[in-house]
């Protein structure tokens, strides 16, 4: 008599076992993905692209300061 370890070979041959083993694949490869996603840091998409809206002279109260650095981010968190 064969037999898989835990169910008869009916159930592990049958469509809805099948379907049901692609879904848990896809999903385990798709946390898999989101948890390497995670080690990296974030990634900003406008920081790849050149900055129009910079002025080309300061317009600030104090005209000797160097704009060489970008702003610093602000954090939304307190």
């Amino acid at each position: 008599m064969r037999a898989g370890l835990l169910l008869p070979e009916s159930v592990l041959s049958s469509d809805w076992f099948a379907v049901l083993a692609v879904f848990v694949a896809v999903n385990t490869v798709m946390y898999v993905g989101l948890a390497v996603a995670k080690v990296f840091p974030k990634l900003y998409p406008r920081d790849w692209f050149s900055r129009r809206y910079t002025r080309a002279q300061t317009r600030s109260i104090h005209p000797d300061a160097t704009e060489s650095a970008p702003p610093a981010r602000r954090s939304l968190r307190h």
